[in-house]
């Protein structure tokens, strides 16, 4: 336990450290100023990295102006990040420090055994539960907005058609048709976001619960007569009979659409392949791939995960980490989410604004919130 985490009545503030990303094509950063500020209002410091702002274009500036201060993040109470860290990242952090960022707890090449092995209490940010008080932590959720969102943009990009209506002297243009395989969050935005280019949007999933949120957005729904929902609001594995009669029936119907894009995950499986290289070679010349499950494999069989090929005339987009092309709206959201699971580990949520105390660091870990984020920690008296 740290000296300023004692008591109420230490007069050292929690300091918070925001650390510049280093993975490749990372331009996320985990505190915006806006953030800063709150959280300063709630008895806390921060301490930011010089330049760990820019890829968003946040110049340091900024987060002095909202009360930070520019210096080294890696020795502050808690440290926060976007990517998980890297070896050397993990070396520079000190035993009892608390690290918050995402972690991919569930993928085989975590670091999670080396964060436990140098004492540092990891909360994973996909690890928060789906719960209604926790929405607002919800960074998976918040991110896959964006992706769902840049996804139809990229298509939009990629395709040689219109995606709206035009009707014109020469003609009239039909709109583009969208299926979206996979109705979450990312899903669900793609969808809006299809819709409002002018396309015609058709959701497919196989949880027939969320056919009313597709018909929400002005999209149609596509039904397999295929029912897999599974816990937490992700879908189950298929059996090996559903997943032939899924094939099957997507490969008709994915040969009508012009874009086709793929968000379908389970958590720590492989990505379910749902566009078949015979359904890819049955779309008419022109048409648009875009799987944004790429870095679990990818929905589609001839995915090149971070690649764009074109395979029969099909172009097929794999971005990898999307969210980060978008990096002002993607850190900011991520950094209300940041905010709110530290404001959680506050005694009492924090000082307040004006009340010239402390804020003080005592995670509860009776609030399952805070229990299942944590993914190390020391137990105490062990």
């Amino acid at each position: 336990m740290k000296s300023n985490e004692v008591s109420s009545g230490n007069s050292q503030r929690c300091l918070v450290g925001v650390p510049r990303e280093s993975s490749d094509g990372e331009r996320r950063v985990a505190l915006v100023p806006k953030i800063v500020s709150a959280l300063i209002g709630k008895g806390v410091d921060v301490v930011v990295e010089s330049g760990a702002g820019m890829g968003a274009l946040i110049p340091d500036e900024l987060y002095t102006a909202a009360g930070a201060k520019i210096g080294d993040p890696w020795t502050a109470d808690v440290v926060v990040k976007v990517a998980p860290p890297s070896t050397d990242e993990i070396s520079r952090i000190s035993a009892g420090t608390r690290l918050i960022g995402f972690l991919n707890p569930r993928s085989a090449d975590n670091r999670i055994a080396e964060l436990e092995a140098a004492g540092i209490e990891a909360y994973a940010m996909e690890a928060i539960p789906r719960i209604s008080r926790a929405q607002v932590m919800d960074a998976l959720s918040s991110q896959a907005n964006v992706s769902g969102y840049k996804a139809v943009l990229l298509a939009a990009s990629e395709s040689t058609r219109f995606f709206p209506m035009l009707t014109t002297a020469a003609g009239t243009v039909k709109p583009a048709t969208v299926l979206v395989l996979g109705v979450g969050v990312a899903g669900l935005q793609a969808l809006a976001t299809a819709k409002r280019l002018g396309g015609r949007a058709t959701g497919y999933d196989v949880r027939p619960e969320v056919a009313d949120q597709v018909r929400s957005v002005g999209a149609q729904w596509l039904d397999l007569g295929i029912d897999a929902a599974g816990e937490g609001g992700y879908a189950r594995e298929l059996t090996e009979d559903e997943r032939t009669k899924q094939q099957r029936a997507l490969e008709d119907a994915i040969k009508g659409f012009d874009v086709v894009i793929t968000t379908a995950l389970v958590p720590g499986r492989p990505a379910p392949r749902l566009v078949t290289a015979a359904a890819v070679e049955g779309m008419t010349p022109g048409s648009v791939v875009v799987d944004l499950a790429g870095e679990t494999g990818g929905n589609c069989e001839l995915t090149e995960p971070g690649q764009t090929v074109v395979k029969h005339g099909v172009t097929i987009c794999s971005p990898l980490n999307l969210p980060a092309s978008m990096p002002e709206h993607g850190s900011e959201l991520y950094a209300k989410n940041i905010s709110a699971l530290i404001e959680l580990m506050l005694l009492d949520g924090g000082a307040g604004e004006g009340t010239g105390k402390v804020a003080v660091l005592a995670p509860d870990f009776s609030d399952e919130v805070l229990a299942g984020a944590c993914v190390t920690r020391e137990e105490k008296g062990a």
